[in-house]
């Protein structure tokens, strides 16, 4: 026991320090310490008798480092409740959105083929309105007005405004 103490005494100090450096949170390093010593105390009969105590306490330290920076990242900061904001504790529901995105997605397939076209290479693709226009081969101007057309329907549509012309195919007018 004697023989241990004095080979693993001297070397807390250096251990400290590289601990503090793994870690970079003093009380993180500290519990980090105690857990090396607490493994080479139990482990010291697997210590070989010829090999460096330094060296192998360095690689206790290490390894335990490694391990506990590994199992906080698959695990996250951890976070106090007493020092945690508002903001860290609730977030803002995410459901409407995917919601949101499958009625803009249903929409998008009730557009025609022109107006849809452009708003996904102007909106979607982020294509200026020249580049949109080279890509379908139509003027600009074009461009414009079929745009304008099709987030206009598609503001319609996402409102409810046109739900029964969609279901029952395009709405016939009599005129006499």
């Amino acid at each position: 026991m004697t023989d241990m103490i004095v080979l693993i005494e001297p070397l807390i100090p250096a251990l400290r320090r590289y601990a503090r450096s793994l870690m970079r949170d003093r009380s993180a390093a500290d519990d980090l310490l105690q857990d090396c010593l607490e493994r080479a105390v139990s482990h010291w009969h697997q210590r070989r008798d010829d090999g460096n105590a330094r060296t192998w306490m360095f690689t206790i330290l290490h390894n335990l480092a490694i391990n506990r920076l590994q199992k906080t990242a698959r695990r996250g900061v951890h976070l106090d409740i007493d020092d945690a904001s508002d903001p860290a504790l609730s977030g803002r529901p995410t459901q409407e959105d995917g919601l949101h995105q499958q009625d803009v997605l249903r929409a998008l397939k009730t557009l025609p083929e022109e107006q849809r076209n452009v708003i996904l290479l102007v909106s979607v693709e982020d294509l200026s309105y020249a580049e949109t226009a080279k890509v379908l081969g139509i003027p600009i101007g074009t461009v414009m007005s079929r745009l304008a057309r099709g987030r206009e329907r598609l503001r319609q549509v996402l409102e409810g405004e046109v739900n029964n012309k969609i279901e029952n195919g395009p709405h016939l007018r009599r005129v006499k």
